[in-house]
């Protein structure tokens, strides 16, 4: 039977100390354990679902108030908006890579040295388009967003432009070509 909850932990008490009996006896009372296991394993599974749905759902549809926390804001919405908002090298990575293994199994010298042609040229072209999205991603952020913190949205950009834009999460909200 606690009185006042907010008092000076220094302070008297102002009543006598409880028997040991009714302490136990009080203590076993506020103990909220659940007395079916697998039901409150079923019931926070069943939560964790649901979160994970609303979770799912915002990413599809891009529902900020549900997205993940590397997601949220306006500073990643724009950078994600920006990187959509354009074709770039690095999302057709997945797809030469596949081309340029299978020119490099067939035992054909001359494919096999177009082979390694073309990850030269892939990668020095995915680097390139990665720094000129890069100065230009951030300069736009300084521009549209001088007072938010900026930290890591153009390395989260970029990492975006490695994903095919089927495959990114969020989905794109934007479409090629769109001015920002």
């Amino acid at each position: 039977m606690l009185d006042d909850q907010s008092r000076d932990p220094q302070a008297p008490k102002g009543r006598p100390t409880p028997k040991r009996s009714e302490a136990q006896s009080q203590r076993r009372r506020t103990v909220t354990a659940p007395t079916d296991r697998k039901a409150a394993a079923r019931q926070a599974r069943e939560s964790r679902r649901a979160d994970m749905a609303k979770q799912r759902e915002a990413l599809a549809g891009g529902d900020d108030r549900y997205l993940p926390a590397r997601d949220k804001g306006p500073v990643r919405k724009f950078a994600r908006d920006f990187v959509d908002s354009r074709m770039r090298v690095a999302e057709f990575f997945l797809p030469i890579a596949v081309v340029i293994l299978v020119l490099s199994i067939v035992r054909v010298g001359s494919l096999q040295t177009i082979s390694l042609l073309l990850w030269l040229i892939v990668i020095v072209a995915i680097v390139v388009d990665s720094f000129v999205t890069g100065f230009s991603l951030r300069s736009q952020l300084r521009k549209r967003f001088p007072d938010k913190s900026t930290k890591g949205a153009v390395a989260y950009g970029l990492m975006r432009t490695l994903q095919m834009r089927r495959l990114r999460l969020p989905k794109p909200q934007v479409s090629r070509g769109t001015k920002l």
